[in-house]
């Protein structure tokens, strides 16, 4: 496993995303993971799963001080007051003491940023989590947390695939020392049937998901691809063994295109 170190933090390169995942599936995918050699978990408040990863974490038999487990702090807990009781009730829920990181799900204009900041780091020195960082946050938005944070932020979780551009945010977070977590990396399996990656992928005796996710960590990015399929667990993480070429590594950059974006933001707060 390669780690991508940030502000303190290190984060196994790839892990195990739980959008969607839910009930004894879900338990059952973290513990195989974990089982298979996983060591980072990600989950969230608004996936309504975090008792079942909990679970899947103490049935897997792997120390506790060995995972990397990360949650995310729904908008609507933002308010410095409630955004302490959500993560106390977060932790409760996973019959955890803390995570390894805590981060913002979306951006919130209708909670000052300062306050939730202030909020997120005195999470911290509370001891419920070991790290703090941001999820969708723009470059401005980058700007502002770096700068009106009390404690350094670890990361910024984003969509990210060979389908969209992620130049500028990753340009940001190297500025001022954030990793770049990826989710949806394998673009929600639309990667498969992808001419280049398959070619790609032949040359290494690879599959397109995985030469997708050896592009990511080839970029210092840390990828956390979902699955509900436990034969998919040991396909994702098998991506240590081989290199991408320079020209192979732009090959794939240039399939981003304007229009790449899968994830529907309309769902979610947005920064006025």
């Amino acid at each position: 496993m390669l780690f991508v170190e940030t502000n303190g933090a290190r984060i196994p390169a790839i892990g195990l995303g739980t959008w969607e995942l839910s009930g004894r599936m879900c338990t059952r995918v973290v513990e195989q993971a974990l089982r298979l050699g996983y060591r980072h978990i990600d989950t969230a408040q608004v996936y309504e799963n975090e008792r079942e990863v909990g679970d899947g974490l103490r049935a897997s038999g792997v120390r506790r001080d060995d995972i990397f487990l990360t949650t995310k702090v729904w908008t609507n807990h933002f308010a410095p007051h409630d955004l302490e009781r959500s993560v106390k009730e977060s932790l409760a829920r996973m019959r955890l003491p803390s995570v390894d990181l805590l981060l913002l799900h979306w951006p919130n204009s209708h909670v000052p940023l300062e306050e939730t900041l202030g909020a997120l780091s005195h999470a911290k020195r509370m001891g419920l989590t070991r790290h703090i960082g941001v999820s969708n946050f723009t470059v401005a938005l980058i700007e502002q947390a770096v700068a009106l944070s009390p404690e350094p932020l670890a990361c910024n979780q984003v969509e990210y695939h060979p389908y969209l551009d992620q130049a500028k945010v990753r340009a940001a977070c190297d500025q001022h020392g954030l990793a770049l977590v990826a989710y949806s990396p394998i673009a929600k399996g639309r990667i498969k049937t992808d001419r280049t990656l398959a070619e790609i992928g032949r040359l290494h005796h690879k599959t397109p998901a995985q030469v997708c996710l050896r592009w990511l960590v080839q970029q210092n990015v840390a990828a956390i691809p979902r699955t509900s399929r436990v034969e998919r667990l040991s396909e994702n993480i098998e991506i240590f063994d081989f290199e991408l070429s320079d020209d192979e590594m732009a090959q794939i950059a240039a399939l981003a295109s304007p229009r790449g974006r899968l994830t529907d933001f309309a769902f979610a707060p947005k920064w006025d």
